[in-house]
């Protein structure tokens, strides 16, 4: 529970606590917290974030000498005016210009010790000025909310358009009402509302909803009217702290992953991320161009996604991130940096808009690979495959083929990815396969680089010295492993090369029990095929298939089929799914 600290006399806090005028007032009390039953706030009460100045109403020189150096604290003040049962006038008059000239004054409040006039309401405001400060919404001289409460709440406007047309409708505000008050609005308070705002503003109701300038001129009056409580419950129910930043526990909610699990999106994290792509996607092509992801990022205080984001996920003809590639791009996010998913996902409002208690919700985390390995299946959708190969093998090639991308399609240098993901259909289901091209290093390889689903070891075959790398990395790092191996001949449609090794590539794949090398080029008129990716993702999800199984043409025609069935089904799906968005 908050607590507010406060320095004040004596009589004022043994009055308030025992509810009676003490006939002996010490100089001074020892420490006390005062209950929260006795303060209208119910928040218990301790000792200097809002200093109550207290000054004897009949004697208004006493005013000046501790006020002078309080001000300095930058603190909320009350000022408050005691004995006021000596005096049969109020010290307002006095007191009102020192308020205007010092803005770190929230209130003033008349009061008595001895007859218990406004005790409580004393601490009632001095709880009000450090649970709801004015100070960090409004600025008292321009009579205007401060730039960083304006950014905020223009924030919160955005995630509560629901459908991205500028407007907050009927639904959009009862939504956002209960939201923060746990109470709907009823109909005729949602019309009083928008016609309150009507009256003094011309655009801020257009099309019976409210707008962002209608929305932000109504928290510009409840600041206004001292109803500062009801702009602060929005700004924390979305995440604000007392500095108008995101909290780090909204943005960063704990998430306990133990070793060898990894991280996944689950199905009610790919709607919510389904209906922001939606809301984004104004013309409807099923991609978003630079200025809908533009209009996506502004509720960041960053743009999250780098120039090379185009050459790690699919994009249509025109370079414009597709719907697949969006919800790639956040799996791959997911998988490789947990805690920056749950922060994007802060941004966007997700524990807000799917009612969820934190962002953690949108997360699966997945059962230890060696139990995988033991029962020898597995519930995971996202498999890691690294790609090795010498400078010039093809795997930058082979990675941009995975996303449909030919030679023509060439990738400026400053775009450069070394990851790629996509989906692949395994017997019928879709799995995402995240490929990422390994430095060729052959001493120092880490743990994360030797740590995956499937290896590719690519090998050019027109470079007679190409393959002796990938044989070299198999048996130094992978031949023991139990993680499967695929060698894949790139730039197949260039003259094969006698390799300079001591047996064939054919030979050692025999050797060590591995499929026969895979022929591949993405120097193709069309989008090169995506077989090899099927069949690594294959292997990814079934580790424990035996060389025989790998050898098999029905093995891969019953993959090859399962996928063919499944990818027609999703996109007749996705196209319904489509029509009435």
């Amino acid at each position: 529970m908050e607590s507010v600290n406060a320095l004040i006399f004596t009589s004022l806090i043994m009055t308030l606590v025992s509810e009676e005028f003490p006939a002996v007032v010490p100089y001074r009390a020892e420490e006390i917290t005062i209950p929260a039953d006795v303060t209208p706030e119910r928040v218990p009460t301790h000792i200097a974030n809002v200093i109550c100045i207290v000054y004897s109403v009949n004697n208004k020189n006493y005013l000046c000498s501790p006020f002078t150096v309080c001000v300095c604290f930058r603190v909320p003040l009350i000022l408050v005016g005691n004995k006021s049962d000596l005096v049969e006038h109020s010290s307002m008059e006095t007191v009102l210009p020192i308020m205007n000239k010092y803005t770190e004054i929230e209130t003033c409040v008349e009061c008595s010790a001895k007859n218990l006039k406004n005790i409580s309401e004393l601490f009632y405001y001095a709880q009000k000025a450090v649970l709801h400060p004015t100070g960090p919404l409004y600025c008292p001289e321009k009579k205007e909310m401060r730039s960083a409460c304006v950014r905020a709440l223009t924030r919160i406007f955005k995630v509560s358009d629901l459908d991205n047309d500028g407007i907050l409708n009927d639904h959009e505000l009862t939504f956002f009402q209960r939201t923060c008050f746990n109470t709907p609005l009823a109909p005729q308070a949602l019309e009083d509302v928008k016609n309150v705002v009507r009256k003094n503003l011309t655009d801020g109701v257009r099309d019976n909803g409210l707008t962002l300038k209608g929305f932000l001129f109504l928290h510009t009056l409840f600041i206004q009217r001292g109803r500062h409580e009801t702009t602060w419950a929005v700004l924390r129910r979305f995440g604000y702290d007392d500095d108008l930043e995101l909290h780090q526990d909204y943005l960063f909610p704990l998430l306990k992953i133990p070793p060898d699990c990894t991280t996944e999106l689950n199905h009610n994290a790919y709607l919510f991320l389904q209906s922001v792509f939606d809301k984004h996607d104004k013309d409807r092509d099923c991609a978003l161009s630079p200025e809908e992801l533009m209009d996506l990022f502004d509720v960041f205080p960053y743009v999250p996604w780098g120039l090379d984001v185009n050459s790690t996920v699919c994009t249509n003809d025109q370079g414009w991130i597709t719907y697949q590639g969006y919800l790639s791009q956040w799996t791959l996010t997911t998988y490789l940096d947990v805690q920056r998913c749950l922060e994007y996902l802060g941004y966007l409002g997700y524990s807000i808009i799917a009612e969820q208690e934190s962002q953690a919700s949108a997360i699966t985390v997945t059962r230890d690979k060696k139990l995988d390995l033991k029962k020898k299946q597995t519930q995971r959708n996202v498999f890691r495959g690294h790609a090795f190969g010498i400078t010039g093998s093809g795997k930058t090639g082979f990675l941009q083929g995975f996303l449909g991308r030919n030679l023509v399609k060439a990738i400026k240098e400053e775009h450069k990815s070394y990851y790629a993901i996509s989906t692949a259909h395994v017997y019928g289901q879709e799995k995402y396969l995240l490929l990422h091209e390994i430095f060729p290093d052959f001493d120092f390889l880490s743990e994360t680089e030797l740590s995956c689903d499937i290896v590719c070891l690519i090998y050019d075959v027109s470079n007679p010295c190409s393959f002796e790398y990938c044989a070299r990395i198999f048996k130094q790092y992978f031949m023991d492993s139990k993680t499967p191996c695929m060698l894949i001949a790139a730039k197949s449609d260039l003259p094969e090369t006698k390799q300079q090794y001591c047996m064939t590539p054919l030979e050692f794949c025999r050797k060590h029990k591995m499929p026969p090398p895979q022929s591949y080029t993405c120097n193709t008129a069309a989008a090169p095929s995506k077989d090899i990716f099927i069949k690594l993702t294959t292997m990814a999800v079934y580790p424990h298939i035996t060389h025989a199984d790998l050898k098999s043409s029905t093995f891969w025609l019953r993959a090859s089929v399962g996928a063919t069935v499944c990818a027609m089904l999703g996109f007749a799906m996705y196209r319904a799914l489509l029509r009435p968005r």
